[in-house]
């Protein structure tokens, strides 16, 4: 088929222009909005926690391979076992004074992010057992990196009823589990520690009954704890089967305190309480939440790749209207940043740059061919090659 086949038949070019117009339309239709395109490569980050530690100890850990003073590489613990997973061009990894770890794994573009991921989580598997207990206990977190956040909201208290700890808590188990379940959002990052209870150890008391932080942990794991208790009767010719029931672990601070530690000499018991001062409160302190001044709480909403932005923060906006109509009186909530804004001022001067440029690409047309007639086909195939262009994009 030449070029000169769609001149002389006229209407087979203009069924294909109406194919691709209506291809085209389609695509638009189902193109994401996004605030940035996916340049950057696909990233996977890897967080652990070694409570108690400083960064160098954390860091060893994460040490991938260390230098001797003879030129010699040896390996440290496990997480050896993430170099070399599979597309992956490089890492970093980086350590605090908190105990706190992150690797940041880095892959070449185009790698499916959810099977990077699963490659990781498959590497950190077989590297656990190498791992102090301390770490594995707390749990090795693996997530994708999200490029950019889209809405960002706060859960504070304008007249100080509520401190920060009971917001944080009230939003992770009301807030984000319904914000989580809106289709197309990825992550909802609540920044702040988990709601937890504290047991803090008096130096002075522990020395003079001799105890040391282990045997409390020892206590409360063989005081503390579920387990499975088994059934009356189950072999007997009896007609009824009794289940027993434990009531498992502790959940207040005058039960924790009554945790048995050791019997004295003379014959009384000590107790965790008169060791230690034992409350509710965060399980850390290294970050303060506040909102105007008052306490609050924050968190960061991530979009799923490919998803429409747009769609998710009216989604969002919707879900947190419902929200805040049942809130409990004190507690407010706001919103911090979203990127809607920014992208709707984006679509409407592309719009606005396009309509100007099909006005004076058809104006200078005209001028030279001085002909109404002539200048109709080169607007309409502009149309035609601007919206079919959507086609090859969702493609």
């Amino acid at each position: 088929m030449k070029i000169r086949t769609f001149i002389d038949r006229p209407i087979l070019a203009g069924v294909i222009s109406v194919v691709f117009l209506i291809i085209g339309l389609i695509g638009l239709s189902q193109l994401p909005v996004e605030q940035f395109p996916e340049i950057a490569p696909p990233t996977v980050s890897v967080s652990a926690t070694y409570t108690g530690a400083n960064a160098e100890t954390v860091q060893k850990i994460l040490d991938v391979v260390k230098k001797t003073a003879y030129g010699v590489d040896f390996v440290l613990w496990g997480l050896e076992a993430l170099n070399g997973v599979e597309n992956m061009m490089y890492m970093t990894s980086s350590s605090t004074n908190n105990g706190s770890a992150r690797i940041t794994i880095y892959f070449r573009q185009g790698t499916d992010p959810d099977m990077a991921t699963v490659n990781v989580q498959n590497r950190i598997a077989t590297a656990q057992g190498l791992l102090p207990a301390e770490v594995t206990r707390s749990g090795i977190t693996v997530r994708k990196r999200q490029t950019s956040n889209i809405k960002a909201l706060a859960l504070y208290s304008p007249d100080n009823t509520f401190d920060e700890s009971f917001l944080n808590n009230y939003l992770k188990i009301n807030i984000e589990p319904r914000l989580s379940r809106i289709a197309g959002v990825g992550e909802v990052n609540v920044m702040g520690a988990d709601y937890s209870l504290r047991i803090w150890l008096d130096p002075a008391k522990m020395a003079k009954y001799g105890l040391v932080p282990s045997d409390i942990t020892t206590v409360l794991d063989e005081q503390n704890l579920e387990a499975p208790t088994g059934t009356l009767g189950a072999e007997s010719k009896n007609t009824f089967q009794y289940v027993l029931k434990y009531r498992g672990r502790y959940e207040e601070e005058k039960d924790y305190g009554n945790l048995v530690i050791r019997s004295q000499a003379g014959g009384e018991v000590l107790r965790l309480k008169d060791v230690a001062r034992i409350e509710l409160g965060a399980s850390s302190y290294t970050y303060i939440g506040e909102v105007n001044g008052h306490p609050g709480s924050n968190c960061m909403i991530a979009q799923t790749s490919g998803s429409n932005a747009n769609e998710i923060i009216k989604e969002i906006d919707k879900v947190t209207a419902e929200i805040a109509q049942g809130l409990p009186k004190g507690m407010e909530l706001v919103d911090l940043m979203s990127s809607k804004e920014f992208l709707d001022a984006s679509i409407k001067n592309v719009i606005k740059t396009l309509i100007e440029a099909i006005l004076l690409v058809v104006l200078v047309v005209y001028v030279f061919l001085q002909s109404l007639r002539s200048t109709f086909i080169p607007a309409i195939s502009i149309i035609v090659s601007l919206v079919g262009t959507f086609a090859f994009l969702y493609a």
